[in-house]
Protein backbone atom coordinates (compact mmCIF):
# COMPACT_ATOMS: atom_id res chain seq x y z
CA UNK A 1 0.00 0.00 0.00
CA UNK A 2 2.81 2.34 0.91
CA UNK A 3 4.64 1.61 -2.31
CA UNK A 4 1.47 2.33 -4.27
CA UNK A 5 1.00 5.78 -2.73
CA UNK A 6 4.71 6.47 -3.22
CA UNK A 7 4.41 5.73 -6.94
CA UNK A 8 1.31 7.94 -7.19
CA UNK A 9 3.15 10.79 -5.42
CA UNK A 10 6.16 10.47 -7.72
CA UNK A 11 3.86 10.51 -10.77
CA UNK A 12 2.06 13.61 -9.57
CA UNK A 13 5.38 15.38 -8.92
CA UNK A 14 6.60 14.48 -12.41
CA UNK A 15 3.37 15.79 -13.97
CA UNK A 16 3.63 19.06 -11.99
CA UNK A 17 7.27 19.51 -13.06
CA UNK A 18 6.39 18.85 -16.70
CA UNK A 19 3.49 21.32 -16.52
CA UNK A 20 5.68 24.01 -14.95
CA UNK A 21 8.39 23.72 -17.58
CA UNK A 22 5.82 23.55 -20.38
CA UNK A 23 3.71 26.52 -19.34
CA UNK A 24 6.16 28.78 -17.49
CA UNK A 25 6.65 32.22 -19.19
CA UNK A 26 9.69 32.41 -21.46
CA UNK A 27 12.32 35.10 -21.46
CA UNK A 28 11.26 38.34 -23.17
CA UNK A 29 13.44 39.17 -26.20
CA UNK A 30 14.93 42.66 -26.04
CA UNK A 31 17.71 44.80 -27.50
CA UNK A 32 20.67 45.42 -25.20
CA UNK A 33 23.18 48.24 -25.11
CA UNK A 34 26.09 49.11 -22.88
CA UNK A 35 26.65 52.24 -20.83
CA UNK A 36 29.79 53.77 -22.33
CA UNK A 37 31.98 56.84 -22.14
CA UNK A 38 32.68 59.05 -25.15
CA UNK A 39 31.99 62.37 -26.81
CA UNK A 40 28.55 63.94 -26.88
CA UNK A 41 27.46 66.66 -29.29
CA UNK A 42 24.24 68.58 -28.74
CA UNK A 43 23.00 70.04 -32.01
CA UNK A 44 20.10 72.08 -33.33
CA UNK A 45 18.97 70.41 -36.56
CA UNK A 46 16.94 72.22 -39.20
CA UNK A 47 16.57 72.69 -42.93
CA UNK A 48 18.17 75.66 -44.66
CA UNK A 49 18.64 77.15 -48.08
CA UNK A 50 21.57 78.79 -49.77
CA UNK A 51 21.51 82.33 -51.08
CA UNK A 52 23.96 84.72 -52.69
CA UNK A 53 25.36 86.99 -50.00
CA UNK A 54 25.18 90.20 -52.06
CA UNK A 55 22.63 90.24 -54.88
CA UNK A 56 22.05 93.28 -57.08
CA UNK A 57 18.92 94.23 -58.97
CA UNK A 58 19.40 96.19 -62.21
CA UNK A 59 16.35 98.41 -62.68
CA UNK A 60 15.07 100.99 -65.17
CA UNK A 61 16.66 104.41 -64.49
CA UNK A 62 13.64 106.35 -65.83
CA UNK A 63 10.44 105.72 -67.79
CA UNK A 64 11.00 104.32 -71.28
CA UNK A 65 11.17 101.25 -73.49
CA UNK A 66 13.40 98.38 -72.54
CA UNK A 67 14.83 96.29 -75.35
CA UNK A 68 14.66 92.49 -75.14
CA UNK A 69 17.32 90.96 -72.87
CA UNK A 70 19.32 88.32 -74.72
CA UNK A 71 21.23 86.99 -71.71
CA UNK A 72 20.17 83.84 -69.87
CA UNK A 73 20.36 82.89 -66.16
CA UNK A 74 23.83 81.53 -65.45
CA UNK A 75 25.63 83.67 -68.05
CA UNK A 76 28.82 85.21 -66.59
CA UNK A 77 29.07 88.99 -66.32
CA UNK A 78 31.96 91.38 -65.63
CA UNK A 79 31.55 94.55 -63.64
CA UNK A 80 31.31 97.70 -65.79
CA UNK A 81 32.00 95.71 -68.99
CA UNK A 82 29.11 93.34 -69.63
CA UNK A 83 26.04 95.13 -70.98
CA UNK A 84 23.04 93.41 -69.44
CA UNK A 85 20.25 95.56 -70.94
CA UNK A 86 19.54 98.51 -73.23
CA UNK A 87 17.07 101.21 -72.37
CA UNK A 88 15.36 103.76 -74.60
CA UNK A 89 14.12 106.77 -72.56
CA UNK A 90 10.75 108.34 -73.15
CA UNK A 91 10.41 111.48 -75.29
CA UNK A 92 12.11 114.25 -73.30
CA UNK A 93 9.54 116.74 -74.57
CA UNK A 94 7.03 115.11 -72.27
CA UNK A 95 9.02 116.10 -69.15
CA UNK A 96 7.91 119.27 -67.38
CA UNK A 97 9.70 121.73 -65.07
CA UNK A 98 8.82 119.84 -61.92
CA UNK A 99 10.14 116.56 -63.33
CA UNK A 100 13.39 118.30 -64.33
CA UNK A 101 13.77 119.64 -60.78
CA UNK A 102 13.19 116.16 -59.38
CA UNK A 103 15.89 114.72 -61.66
CA UNK A 104 18.36 117.39 -60.56
CA UNK A 105 17.61 116.57 -56.93
CA UNK A 106 18.14 112.89 -57.76
CA UNK A 107 21.60 113.70 -59.14
CA UNK A 108 22.52 115.55 -55.95
CA UNK A 109 21.21 112.65 -53.84
CA UNK A 110 23.27 110.20 -55.91
CA UNK A 111 26.39 112.33 -55.41
CA UNK A 112 25.79 112.35 -51.65
CA UNK A 113 25.23 108.57 -51.63
CA UNK A 114 28.48 108.07 -53.55
CA UNK A 115 30.36 110.19 -51.03
CA UNK A 116 28.87 108.23 -48.14
CA UNK A 117 29.74 104.88 -49.79
CA UNK A 118 33.34 106.00 -50.32
CA UNK A 119 33.62 107.19 -46.71
CA UNK A 120 32.26 103.88 -45.47
CA UNK A 121 34.76 102.00 -47.65
CA UNK A 122 37.66 104.02 -46.22
CA UNK A 123 36.44 103.32 -42.70
CA UNK A 124 36.32 99.57 -43.33
CA UNK A 125 39.76 99.71 -45.01
CA UNK A 126 41.21 101.45 -41.93
CA UNK A 127 39.65 98.85 -39.64
CA UNK A 128 41.05 96.05 -41.81
CA UNK A 129 44.56 97.59 -41.69
CA UNK A 130 44.36 97.76 -37.90
CA UNK A 131 43.04 94.16 -37.76
CA UNK A 132 46.01 92.92 -39.83
CA UNK A 133 48.49 94.62 -37.50
CA UNK A 134 46.62 93.30 -34.45
CA UNK A 135 46.64 89.78 -35.95
CA UNK A 136 50.41 89.98 -36.51
CA UNK A 137 50.88 91.11 -32.91
CA UNK A 138 48.73 88.28 -31.54
CA UNK A 139 50.64 85.72 -33.62
CA UNK A 140 53.86 86.91 -31.99
CA UNK A 141 52.26 86.75 -28.52
CA UNK A 142 51.02 83.23 -29.25
CA UNK A 143 54.52 82.14 -30.21
CA UNK A 144 55.71 83.57 -26.89
CA UNK A 145 52.84 81.67 -25.15
CA UNK A 146 51.44 84.87 -23.67
CA UNK A 147 47.89 84.41 -24.98
CA UNK A 148 45.63 81.46 -25.76
CA UNK A 149 45.06 80.24 -29.32
CA UNK A 150 41.37 81.12 -28.99
CA UNK A 151 42.22 84.84 -29.00
CA UNK A 152 44.21 84.43 -32.21
CA UNK A 153 41.35 82.48 -33.88
CA UNK A 154 38.90 85.19 -32.83
CA UNK A 155 41.16 87.85 -34.38
CA UNK A 156 41.45 85.80 -37.60
CA UNK A 157 37.64 85.48 -37.83
CA UNK A 158 37.25 89.23 -37.31
CA UNK A 159 39.84 89.92 -40.02
CA UNK A 160 38.02 87.64 -42.48
CA UNK A 161 34.74 89.40 -41.69
CA UNK A 162 36.36 92.78 -42.38
CA UNK A 163 37.73 91.48 -45.71
CA UNK A 164 34.19 90.56 -46.76
CA UNK A 165 32.91 93.87 -45.43
CA UNK A 166 35.49 95.70 -47.60
CA UNK A 167 34.31 93.73 -50.65
CA UNK A 168 30.71 94.68 -49.86
CA UNK A 169 31.78 98.33 -49.42
CA UNK A 170 33.49 98.22 -52.85
CA UNK A 171 30.26 96.91 -54.35
CA UNK A 172 28.37 99.70 -52.60
CA UNK A 173 30.68 102.33 -54.12
CA UNK A 174 30.28 100.81 -57.59
CA UNK A 175 26.49 100.73 -57.22
CA UNK A 176 26.47 104.37 -56.06
CA UNK A 177 28.61 105.33 -59.08
CA UNK A 178 26.18 103.61 -61.44
CA UNK A 179 23.23 105.30 -59.79
CA UNK A 180 24.93 108.68 -60.22
CA UNK A 181 25.66 107.95 -63.90
CA UNK A 182 22.05 106.94 -64.48
CA UNK A 183 20.76 110.04 -62.70
CA UNK A 184 23.00 112.28 -64.79
CA UNK A 185 21.96 110.49 -67.98
CA UNK A 186 18.28 111.03 -67.19
CA UNK A 187 18.98 114.73 -66.52
CA UNK A 188 20.69 115.07 -69.91
CA UNK A 189 17.66 113.52 -71.52
CA UNK A 190 15.38 115.99 -69.75
CA UNK A 191 17.40 118.91 -71.10
CA UNK A 192 16.57 118.06 -74.66
CA UNK A 193 19.39 115.71 -75.69
CA UNK A 194 18.69 113.22 -78.38
CA UNK A 195 16.99 110.19 -76.83
CA UNK A 196 19.75 107.65 -77.44
CA UNK A 197 19.67 104.13 -76.00
CA UNK A 198 21.21 103.88 -72.54
CA UNK A 199 23.32 100.74 -71.95
CA UNK A 200 23.00 99.19 -68.49
CA UNK A 201 26.11 97.37 -67.25
CA UNK A 202 26.55 94.78 -64.56
CA UNK A 203 27.56 96.39 -61.24
CA UNK A 204 29.61 93.33 -60.09
CA UNK A 205 31.46 90.29 -61.36
CA UNK A 206 29.31 87.17 -61.23
CA UNK A 207 26.46 85.55 -63.12
CA UNK A 208 22.89 86.35 -64.08
CA UNK A 209 20.67 84.97 -61.31
CA UNK A 210 17.21 85.78 -62.64
CA UNK A 211 15.64 87.62 -65.57
CA UNK A 212 12.73 89.60 -64.18
CA UNK A 213 11.67 91.33 -67.41
CA UNK A 214 12.87 89.51 -70.52
CA UNK A 215 10.63 90.77 -73.31
CA UNK A 216 10.70 94.26 -74.78
CA UNK A 217 8.25 96.50 -72.95
CA UNK A 218 7.54 100.05 -71.78
CA UNK A 219 8.49 100.17 -68.10
CA UNK A 220 8.26 102.81 -65.37
CA UNK A 221 11.13 104.19 -63.31
CA UNK A 222 12.60 101.61 -60.96
CA UNK A 223 11.14 98.59 -62.76
CA UNK A 224 13.38 95.57 -61.82
CA UNK A 225 14.91 94.03 -64.92
CA UNK A 226 17.30 91.32 -63.73
CA UNK A 227 19.35 90.11 -60.75
CA UNK A 228 23.10 89.51 -60.73
CA UNK A 229 25.45 88.20 -58.05
CA UNK A 230 28.59 86.21 -57.29
CA UNK A 231 27.48 82.58 -57.13
CA UNK A 232 30.71 81.58 -55.35
CA UNK A 233 29.95 83.87 -52.41
CA UNK A 234 27.12 81.94 -50.77
CA UNK A 235 25.61 81.83 -47.31
CA UNK A 236 22.88 79.72 -45.70
CA UNK A 237 19.73 80.98 -44.03
CA UNK A 238 17.90 78.57 -41.73
CA UNK A 239 14.68 79.46 -39.91
CA UNK A 240 14.88 77.91 -36.42
CA UNK A 241 12.17 77.57 -33.84
CA UNK A 242 12.59 80.49 -31.46
CA UNK A 243 12.92 78.10 -28.49
CA UNK A 244 15.65 76.12 -30.28
CA UNK A 245 17.48 79.30 -31.33
CA UNK A 246 18.08 80.48 -27.74
CA UNK A 247 21.36 78.50 -27.25
CA UNK A 248 22.59 79.31 -30.78
CA UNK A 249 25.33 81.96 -30.86
CA UNK A 250 27.60 83.53 -33.46
CA UNK A 251 30.79 81.55 -34.03
CA UNK A 252 29.36 78.09 -33.31
CA UNK A 253 30.40 75.34 -35.79
CA UNK A 254 27.85 73.89 -38.20
CA UNK A 255 27.70 70.58 -40.08
CA UNK A 256 26.03 70.96 -43.50
CA UNK A 257 24.48 67.73 -44.81
CA UNK A 258 22.10 66.52 -47.53
CA UNK A 259 23.46 69.09 -49.99
CA UNK A 260 24.00 66.52 -52.75
CA UNK A 261 27.54 65.39 -51.96
CA UNK A 262 28.82 62.29 -50.16
CA UNK A 263 30.44 64.21 -47.28
CA UNK A 264 29.40 66.85 -44.79
CA UNK A 265 30.48 70.45 -45.32
CA UNK A 266 31.52 72.78 -42.53
CA UNK A 267 30.12 76.18 -41.67
CA UNK A 268 29.95 78.71 -38.88
CA UNK A 269 27.08 80.75 -37.49
CA UNK A 270 27.55 84.42 -38.39
CA UNK A 271 24.34 85.91 -37.07
CA UNK A 272 21.09 85.04 -35.31
CA UNK A 273 18.63 87.72 -36.33
CA UNK A 274 17.19 89.61 -33.35
CA UNK A 275 13.61 89.61 -34.66
CA UNK A 276 11.44 86.54 -35.19
CA UNK A 277 8.41 85.92 -37.37
CA UNK A 278 5.33 83.69 -37.46
CA UNK A 279 5.26 80.74 -39.85
CA UNK A 280 2.52 78.20 -40.52
CA UNK A 281 3.84 74.64 -40.40
CA UNK A 282 2.79 71.83 -42.73
CA UNK A 283 0.30 70.72 -40.07
CA UNK A 284 -1.28 74.17 -39.91
CA UNK A 285 0.31 75.13 -36.58
CA UNK A 286 1.56 78.67 -35.99
CA UNK A 287 5.26 78.68 -35.05
CA UNK A 288 7.57 81.48 -33.99
CA UNK A 289 10.78 81.26 -35.99
CA UNK A 290 14.01 83.23 -36.29
CA UNK A 291 16.60 83.22 -39.07
CA UNK A 292 20.15 82.02 -38.42
CA UNK A 293 22.73 83.09 -41.03
CA UNK A 294 25.54 80.59 -41.64
CA UNK A 295 28.80 81.10 -43.55
CA UNK A 296 30.57 78.31 -45.44
CA UNK A 297 34.00 77.46 -44.00
CA UNK A 298 34.98 75.12 -46.86
CA UNK A 299 36.37 76.63 -50.04
CA UNK A 300 34.05 76.85 -53.07
CA UNK A 301 35.99 74.01 -54.72
CA UNK A 302 34.74 71.59 -52.04
CA UNK A 303 31.09 72.44 -52.72
CA UNK A 304 30.80 72.37 -56.53
CA UNK A 305 27.52 72.99 -58.31
CA UNK A 306 25.74 74.48 -55.27
CA UNK A 307 23.76 77.46 -56.44
CA UNK A 308 21.38 80.06 -55.11
CA UNK A 309 18.27 78.76 -53.32
CA UNK A 310 19.47 75.16 -52.85
CA UNK A 311 18.09 73.08 -49.96
CA UNK A 312 20.49 71.77 -47.29
CA UNK A 313 20.25 70.39 -43.76
CA UNK A 314 22.26 72.08 -41.02
CA UNK A 315 23.33 70.77 -37.61
CA UNK A 316 24.43 73.63 -35.36
CA UNK A 317 26.73 72.32 -32.61
CA UNK A 318 25.66 74.21 -29.47
CA UNK A 319 27.61 71.97 -27.06
CA UNK A 320 30.42 69.42 -27.44
CA UNK A 321 31.84 67.44 -24.53
CA UNK A 322 34.37 64.62 -24.23
CA UNK A 323 34.56 61.59 -21.90
CA UNK A 324 30.96 61.71 -20.68
CA UNK A 325 28.94 58.74 -19.45
CA UNK A 326 26.13 58.25 -21.95
CA UNK A 327 23.30 55.93 -22.94
CA UNK A 328 21.10 55.70 -26.05
CA UNK A 329 18.16 58.10 -25.79
CA UNK A 330 15.86 55.24 -26.81
CA UNK A 331 16.56 53.47 -23.49
CA UNK A 332 15.05 56.28 -21.38
CA UNK A 333 11.43 56.43 -20.29
CA UNK A 334 9.46 58.50 -17.79
CA UNK A 335 8.58 57.02 -14.39
CA UNK A 336 6.40 59.45 -12.46
CA UNK A 337 8.52 62.65 -12.49
CA UNK A 338 11.89 60.98 -13.07
CA UNK A 339 13.81 59.37 -15.91
CA UNK A 340 14.42 55.62 -15.68
CA UNK A 341 16.03 52.74 -17.56
CA UNK A 342 15.87 48.95 -17.35
CA UNK A 343 19.22 47.48 -16.28
CA UNK A 344 19.94 43.80 -17.05
CA UNK A 345 20.97 42.06 -13.80
CA UNK A 346 21.33 38.26 -13.89
CA UNK A 347 19.27 38.14 -17.10
CA UNK A 348 16.39 40.04 -15.46
CA UNK A 349 15.11 43.57 -16.06
CA UNK A 350 15.58 45.87 -13.08
CA UNK A 351 14.16 49.39 -13.28
CA UNK A 352 16.52 52.10 -12.07
CA UNK A 353 15.99 55.85 -11.66
CA UNK A 354 18.74 57.88 -13.38
CA UNK A 355 19.75 61.52 -13.61
CA UNK A 356 20.53 62.88 -17.07
CA UNK A 357 22.31 65.98 -18.29
CA UNK A 358 22.50 67.17 -21.86
CA UNK A 359 21.10 65.06 -24.66
CA UNK A 360 20.51 65.04 -28.38
CA UNK A 361 18.22 62.97 -30.54
CA UNK A 362 20.38 59.83 -30.25
CA UNK A 363 22.26 59.92 -26.94
CA UNK A 364 21.90 61.33 -23.42
CA UNK A 365 24.45 62.13 -20.74
CA UNK A 366 24.05 60.23 -17.45
CA UNK A 367 25.03 62.15 -14.32
CA UNK A 368 23.85 59.59 -11.78
CA UNK A 369 22.29 56.17 -11.32
CA UNK A 370 24.46 54.16 -13.72
CA UNK A 371 28.10 53.21 -14.13
CA UNK A 372 30.15 52.34 -17.18
CA UNK A 373 29.90 48.81 -18.55
CA UNK A 374 26.37 48.05 -17.31
CA UNK A 375 23.90 46.55 -19.77
CA UNK A 376 20.59 48.30 -20.37
CA UNK A 377 17.54 47.65 -22.54
CA UNK A 378 16.85 49.93 -25.50
CA UNK A 379 13.36 50.34 -26.96
CA UNK A 380 11.74 48.53 -23.98
CA UNK A 381 8.33 47.11 -24.96
CA UNK A 382 5.25 46.73 -22.76
CA UNK A 383 6.31 43.12 -22.10
CA UNK A 384 9.40 44.35 -20.22
CA UNK A 385 8.49 44.89 -16.56
CA UNK A 386 10.28 44.87 -13.24
CA UNK A 387 11.93 41.48 -12.60
CA UNK A 388 10.94 39.84 -15.88
CA UNK A 389 13.50 37.53 -17.48
CA UNK A 390 14.99 38.93 -20.68
CA UNK A 391 17.25 37.66 -23.41
CA UNK A 392 19.10 39.31 -26.28
CA UNK A 393 16.95 39.52 -29.37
Amino acid sequence: MTKRWLKIGIGIAVLVAIGYWAFRPGAVPADFAEVTRGSLQVTVDEEGRTRVRDRFVVSAPLPGRMRRIELEPGDPVVADKTMVAQFQPSDPALLDVRTRAELEARVRAAESALGGARADRERVRAELTFAHSELKRLQQLLEEKVIARRELESAQQQTEALVRALQSADFGVQTAQHQLELARASLLQSRGSRAAAIPLYSPVDGVILRILQESEAVVPTGQPLLEVGNIRDLEIVSDLLSSAAVPVEAGQPVLIEQWGGDHALHGRVRLVEPSGFTKISALGVEEQRVNAIIDFVDRPGKRPNIGDGYRVEVRIVVSSRENVLKVPASSLFRHENDWAVYVVVDDRAVMRIVQIGERNGLEAEVTGGLSGGERIIVYPSDAVTEGVEVRAR
